[in-house]
């Protein structure tokens, strides 16, 4: 039985320093090795925060897990701001397009209680309105009532 080791790396720049360095050196196994092929499967998330899990066998052979980042760099990323609103009820801070949501519920699917792309979608818009965007231009708070009623059917399929 190997070690597996979980950690959360920004995008494309791990370093050997922690969290990565102290938790992988004790295995035995070629840090700067695990680092860069960590950058290499990450470097399209520059800028976020990646989960990442690193299995180390017996035999010191290295498989490395890339997650999806958390829906709320994803929303910054599509918005394109570089945090969410200090009073998200009161001033908004970006505006992410209703076919962004989609993309980023389908990204997140598998991680996500949802059902079907529907729930997802409204699971995305509901972290819209804790990060203080607004989701085509609407209150996110609004969107759900639109999603409800059908509005955004046909770019759910």
């Amino acid at each position: 039985m190997g070690e597996v080791v979980e950690v959360l790396v920004p995008g494309g720049k791990a370093s050997a320093g922690p969290p990565l360095g102290p938790a992988l050196g004790p295995l035995g196994i070629n840090v700067k090795a695990v680092v860069d092929e960590i950058n290499k499967k990450t470097s399209e998330f520059n800028g976020m925060q990646v989960p990442v899990t690193v299995e180390v066998d017996d035999k010191k052979n290295f498989t490395i897990s890339i997650g999806v980042p958390p829906a709320s760099a994803l929303i910054k990323k599509e918005a394109g701001i570089e945090k969410g609103s200090g009073e998200p009820n009161l001033q908004k801070v970006g505006d992410l397009p209703f076919e962004a949501a989609v993309r980023i519920a389908r990204m997140k699917f598998d991680d996500m209680l949802s059902y079907d792309i529907k729930s997802a979608v409204k699971e995305v818009v509901g972290t819209c309105v804790s990060v203080g965007v607004t989701v085509d231009g609407k209150n996110p708070k609004e969107v759900f009532g639109l999603i409800d009623s059908g509005e955004y059917d046909s770019q759910l399929e």
